[in-house]
């Protein structure tokens, strides 16, 4: 990153020219900046913003922020949520103030997003091979002795080109061997044997520095509690077996990883049984969705719901649409659709109708369909919806709903905006 502080930089995101990159926006709000922008506190509703708006509610977004903070702190996790769901270096930020250890990225661009606001630990949740990626990660780990990343290995090959392109740099970069999560999952090593070679690997090279085992429980095959429960402790067992061979040296601690957004309280559960090991342990989560959660997908599938006693997420984002076609009495048409809302797990979920300032349950209405800039509405007998009204959509899957936007109001629950999130994808 450049001389500037974090705060200097992501102040800079509130000296952007509000104009016609940004979908949703007041027409007349353009030759705004961003911060004046917000500073006029306009109304979600009634402040000239156009259909369709992303929106976040300002008050959930803070709820799931504490609640994550909250949640790791009690079960003695270190915690560094995965930025490929937002791509918005505010929202890193806030979940640093919120506790975070760091960031987990995925490719070298979001890294290069982070650093240039100014994240100081990241951990990248892939095997990185770019030659051009890894001598700028050399660079700046050379240039700012306070910046630290960690990065998965998976093979021999990759520690070959990963030490062919860092001959120069002056600090190793610290790799955690990644496990696969069983035959036919994503990336990671199949075998606790392969495992090893991979270390031993690592340990051959002066620019790789082997910090840890990591690994996603996601890609567990037919994954229940039972399956990814007996992954997690064959992830354990390997951080013990290499720490046993005095495969970790000259460190200060031992990192353990893994945690997506839907067993965390399995990652919980586990990682309270490390053993002693020779050095500290890092047990560090990597759980991204909760920072909007949603109404779908991870509504379904988030741990809390079999640990109701430790909280409740709450869906944080509601794409407003307006009502621009009602051909019959069973169908009626509003402007969003593929270019604006996720799509990938669930359809859009229509919650909510508003006319004349008056909101109401969205009874009788349900998106069947998308085009790219529209949305299918079934309607039946009781569904009052006239040409104009706005109608509130619930979204699956934060992941490509964050993608789609580049600058998102963030609404009080009134309608007051607040704030606005800058994404970089």
């Amino acid at each position: 990153m450049t001389g500037d502080t974090a705060a200097e930089s992501l102040a800079r995101l509130a000296a952007e020219r509000v104009d016609h990159r940004f979908k949703g926006l007041p027409p007349d709000a353009d030759a705004l900046t961003v911060g004046e922008l917000a500073a006029q506190r306009r109304n979600l509703f009634t402040g000239g913003f156009a259909t369709p708006v992303l929106a976040l509610s300002a008050e959930r977004l803070e709820h799931n922020l504490k609640l994550m903070e909250t949640y790791a702190a009690r079960h003695e996790l270190a915690f560094a949520p995965h930025g490929k769901t937002s791509m918005a270096p505010q929202l890193f930020q806030r979940q640093i103030e919120h506790g975070a250890w760091g960031i987990t990225l995925a490719v070298p661009h979001q890294v290069r997003v982070a650093r240039a606001f100014g994240t100081r630990r990241v951990f990248l949740a892939n095997e990185l091979v770019d030659a051009a990626a890894l001598r700028w990660i050399a660079a700046e780990l050379d240039a700012d002795p306070d910046f630290e990343l960690i990065c998965y290995v998976d093979s021999v090959r990759g520690v070959e080109l990963m030490d062919a392109a860092l001959r120069d740099a002056t600090r190793p970069v610290d790799v955690v061997v990644e496990l696969a999560a069983g035959e036919g999952a994503r990336t990671g090593v199949r075998t606790e044997a392969e495992c090893a070679a991979v270390a031993d690997a690592v340990a051959g090279t002066r620019t790789l520095r082997l910090v840890g085992v990591a690994g996603y429980e996601g890609e567990v095959p037919t994954a229940d509690t039972e399956r990814v429960t007996a992954w997690l402790r064959r992830l354990v067992a390997l951080a013990a077996d290499f720490d046993k061979a005095g495969r970790f040296t000259g460190l200060d601690g031992i990192v353990i990883s893994a945690g997506g957004s839907a067993w965390f309280d399995a990652v919980a559960e586990v990682f309270a049984e490390i053993p002693e090991l020779s050095l500290p342990v890092l047990k560090l989560l990597r759980s991204g969705a909760y920072v909007s959660h949603d109404d779908g997908h991870y509504r379904k599938l988030t741990p809390f719901n079999r640990v109701p006693e430790e909280g409740a997420l709450e869906p944080a984002f509601r794409l407003w649409t307006q009502v621009v076609s009602r051909p019959s009495a069973e169908q009626a048409f509003v402007n969003a659709g593929k270019r604006d809302a996720a799509y990938d797990l669930d359809l859009p979920f229509a919650q909510v109708i508003r006319r004349d300032g008056v909101e109401r349950p969205a009874t009788g209405v349900s998106v069947t369909a998308l085009s790219d800039q529209h949305a299918w509405l079934a309607t039946t007998p009781e569904a009052d919806l006239e040409v104009g009204d706005w109608v509130g959509l619930g979204l699956s899957h934060p992941c490509t709903s964050f993608d789609k936007w580049q600058l998102i109001p963030v609404a009080e629950a009134d309608g007051t905006v607040v704030d606005y999130v800058r994404t970089f994808f």
